[in-house]
């Protein structure tokens, strides 16, 4: 902790105030694509500047701002003040006016330039600038060229202050903000005003139920169809992480229906828009035509279909195709693999590694503990053996389906010790 010696008749260190207003003195450090700041900010009362960090997009020396944040300790750095909202408050003495326009934020204006203009305009130099800017050729050195390029430079500015002003009033921190930002630009105001739920999928970090408050913030009706459309998404994604690739229609509508507490005519009314416009896929479950089930169908996040077709029609060809292996007695692979690996298999695990011998495509599954790692290690062991055989003295072939196939000899590299006993005898 800091010497409070240091600090005059302001809030003791021991009980920080959770508010500060101050002028930037320097940008210590700014990541340009997160917005992450650290600055020093001369703070009234304080005798030494605070270091404030937190995402501050485009911050610049002679800046006021007015913070509110939380004091932390690091243990390399010390005392800081984490700013979780702010806003920027233009400058309004002559030093900070000139410090602010000399800082760089403002293309076209630099050190000499900000003194000159500081110096013809004195404290009305902003207002200047923002209202009547054309003055500014009245200053020795700046021509029409250079004026457009501040004119444009400075409502960037303009804008981006009433950005972060908008969305932080909106409920918006100052992370997501600088991502909003980032991602929109000039357009944020616009994208989150007409359409917050966007949030949800297109920006890192900020899901169904943020972008939900912000549009609460922003006066949005729980039945709005854009909440019911990003709610269905949401609930998908939630239920693809519990491992389902797609979900019953019926059940889905009355989970949907649950959550976003809303009736299922707007739940139905965002499958049919998101449906059309591709994100989600829906598919008939009904195989038989006398057995027909009202709403039998599986809902699909586009993404999981495109998935699950690509794996079906890529298994598809491995059946279709012809077998590249020699056949081999399966009860003698089961009794040398287990030798091999020095372990005894379970019944079904021994069903299982019979059936990726003979199978062409195999397929396992089971929770954690379930034996599904030793099923492969023990099938992979035997195709080793037989690649080792295969390869003896010859070029080495690629074998479909081995998940650890090798290009040279696998019986250099395979993993098989070196000898000249050749496995299968030993069956």
């Amino acid at each position: 902790m800091k010497d409070p010696a240091l600090y005059q008749s302001t809030p003791s260190l021991d009980r920080p105030s959770d508010e500060l207003k101050g002028q930037v003195e320097r940008v210590t450090y700014m990541n340009e694509e997160t917005g992450y700041t650290v600055a020093r900010v001369n703070v009234p009362g304080y005798l030494m500047p605070v270091t404030i960090i937190g995402n501050l997009l485009a911050l610049a020396p002679g800046e006021v701002l007015k913070m509110k944040g939380a004091w932390e300790d690091h243990p390399k750095f010390g005392r800081q003040f984490r700013v979780l909202n702010h806003r920027t408050v233009l400058p309004a003495s002559i030093k900070g006016i000139k410090k602010y326009l000399g800082s760089g934020l403002i293309t076209g204006i630099g050190r000499e330039l900000a003194s000159r203009i500081v110096r013809e305009f004195g404290e009305k130099t902003l207002e200047i600038i923002d209202k009547d800017i054309d003055k500014l050729a009245e200053v020795e050195g700046i021509g029409q060229k250079r004026v457009d390029m501040i004119r444009k430079a400075w409502a960037d500015q303009k804008e981006i202050r009433a950005i972060m002003i908008f969305l932080q009033e909106h409920g918006v921190g100052l992370s997501h903000a600088t991502k909003i930002y980032k991602r929109y630009g000039q357009r944020s105001i616009a994208v989150v005003s007409q359409n917050p739920y966007r949030l949800a999928t297109e920006i890192t970090g900020i899901g169904f139920r943020t972008a939900d408050r912000i549009a609460k913030q922003l006066g949005f009706e729980k039945t709005a169809p854009a909440r019911s459309e990003a709610g269905i998404l949401y609930v998908l994604n939630q239920l693809s992480e519990e491992g389902h690739v797609f979900f019953p229609y019926e059940p889905l509508v009355v989970k949907c229906s649950e959550i976003l507490d809303v009736d299922r005519e707007c739940i139905v009314k965002g499958f049919e828009s998101i449906t059309h416009d591709g994100t989600i896929v829906i598919e008939d479950l009904n195989e038989h035509m006398d057995k027909l089930g009202a709403n039998q169908k599986a809902v699909y996040l586009a993404r999981l279909h495109v998935s699950e077709i690509g794996i079906a029609r890529h298994f598809s060809r491995l059946i279709s195709s012809k077998k590249s292996i020699r056949s081999m007695d399966p009860e003698k692979a089961i009794t040398w693999v287990q030798k091999r690996i020095e372990l005894r298999l379970a019944s079904r695990q021994i069903e299982a590694v019979k059936r990726a011998i003979s199978d062409k495509v195999l397929i396992i599954t089971g929770g954690p503990g379930t034996g599904k790692t030793t099923i492969i290690h023990a099938v992979i062991q035997i195709y080793r053996a037989v690649s080792a055989r295969i390869f003896q003295g010859k070029q080495p072939v690629r074998l479909p389906g081995l998940s650890t196939g090798c290009s040279n000899s696998v019986g250099r590299r395979g993993g098989l010790p070196a000898t000249k006993t050749d496995p299968w005898k030993q069956m």
